[in-house]
């Protein structure tokens, strides 16, 4: 049996090459690493996860808790690997990274269907192929893609950094979740409204790092003096800039915890938040940065704990690229073009780690039932898997941008819930019902 491609071994990529091997049809798996490397990756392994380690909320009452438990009942490869190397993160489900990596990375060279290919693609071959190279594809195949696509937007990224724990000066942070929920789980820098004043003073007027190569220019314009930013992963220096509050009623929000040595709510908080299972490392939750390194070491230490803070990594900024899928895209992730290539991943709009593997879940499945003459599946829109598919390929705005799980892309209930935890858990209850229904024609 001829077998499909897969370009791209990130989340995305491995998903889709263990659905369509699972339904008993043979891939290739291109993977370019380590022949060569994106600037934002450093590991040889597969699923290698860029920035955060965490996947999000773990409820299944959330919009990412439900996402997630929809992939598990559809089998997903990653949510698998990610169980077995959870790391306590409260209500959030955060990994291992370098774990996570190995054990996908083992079932894919483990798959006797799999064959793994070690090296660049720079043209898209032909027969039903999945592309899920990533937001930071360039080169042969990135020129191949925008012929096909007709051009192709794009945003900046960012990534967080990682101190060790043992720098962390606990005389000045506490451990907590929010709300109580889950155990112990953050290390809460708590701030006084005189120290955040000058905190954020000196985040503004810090200098920030130049970008280069790919990353200096923008199709959409913007510079490496002002990029386009995606909001869903904004420097924490751009994102202050934007008003004296506007951290501290986002990463740095103090909603849901108690400084034990006050009795008191502090001002705002910085959390760090567990990067391995042993807890030897933790990063700055919602502190992506494009600041230069020793400005990140000068700044960052004044938050209560960090003044002495070891850096393992210093936050970097890259830029990421997505299709205008509203307009080249089928909600099954085929190209309208040319029906047997599929794409998968952040390249064509989803946000987030999760949102990525679903979308190659879903796109190898239809690979298949490509491959077979069938007809290609897409979820119910009541189904996070399948509002995030519809919303890429049906979005009628003028400004498409890329969208991670959320309640608002689900259709309401036909009795309106006033209560917001209620609401949400009766559009968790409608669509885990409604993918049921749908699961025989995935599986």
């Amino acid at each position: 049996m001829e077998s499909i491609t897969v370009i791209g071994g990130g989340l995305a990529g491995c998903e889709a090459a263990w659905q369509i091997a699972k339904r008993g049809v043979p891939v290739k798996l291109y993977e370019m690493k380590p022949e060569r490397f994106s600037p934002a990756h450093k590991s040889p392994g597969l699923a290698e996860l860029i920035c955060s380690n965490s996947l999000k909320a773990a409820r299944i009452e959330s919009a990412a808790g439900l996402l997630k438990e929809e992939m598990r009942r559809l089998g997903s490869l990653l949510m698998d690997c990610a169980g077995r190397c959870s790391v306590p993160a409260g209500g959030a489900l955060a990994v291992d990274r370098e774990e996570f990596s190995r054990l996908a990375t083992e079932a894919i060279e483990g798959e006797p269907l799999i064959e793994l290919c070690r090296r660049e693609v720079t043209e898209i071959p032909g027969g039903v192929t999945v592309i899920a190279s990533g937001p930071l594809t360039e080169g042969g195949l990135a020129g191949e893609i925008e012929k096909l696509c007709g051009g192709r937007l794009s945003f900046f990224d960012a990534a967080a950094p990682i101190v060790t724990a043992e720098s962390i000066d606990m005389t000045k942070c506490f451990a907590a979740s929010r709300y109580g929920r889950g155990e112990d789980d953050y290390i809460n820098c708590p701030m006084n409204k005189e120290e955040y004043e000058r905190f954020v003073t000196e985040l503004v007027g810090a200098e920030r790092a130049p970008l280069h190569g790919c990353d200096a220019s923008s199709p959409e314009g913007g510079s490496s003096e002002d990029p386009k930013v995606y909001e869903g992963c904004m420097p924490i220096e751009v994102l202050a800039s934007r008003g004296r509050d506007a951290i501290r009623f986002g990463p740095m929000k103090p909603v849901g915890l108690t400084d034990p040595r006050t009795g008191h709510r502090p001002w705002a908080v910085v959390q760090l938040r567990a990067e391995n299972r042993e807890r030897t490392l933790y990063n700055l939750v919602g502190f992506q940065t494009n600041l230069k390194f020793g400005e990140q070491k000068r700044v960052f230490g004044m938050i209560p704990g960090l003044l002495n803070a070891e850096f393992m990594r210093y936050g970097v900024m890259h830029r990421n690229t997505f299709l205008d899928s509203p307009r080249v895209l089928d909600a099954d992730y085929s190209l309208r073009t040319r029906p047997e290539l599929f794409f998968a991943g952040q390249m064509t709009g989803v946000e987030g780690y999760m949102e990525s593997a679903a979308s190659g879940m879903l796109a190898g499945i239809n690979a298949v039932k490509r491959r077979h003459g069938q007809e290609t599946l897409v979820l119910p829109g009541t189904t996070m898997i399948g509002a995030l598919s519809r919303y890429i390929a049906g979005y009628e705005g003028k400004d498409f941008q890329p969208m991670g799980a959320n309640f608002g892309i689900l259709p309401p209930l036909p009795t309106h819930i006033r209560d917001k935890r209620e609401r949400y858990a009766g559009l968790s209850k409608r669509a885990l019902l409604d993918l049921g229904k749908e699961i025989s024609c995935a599986l």
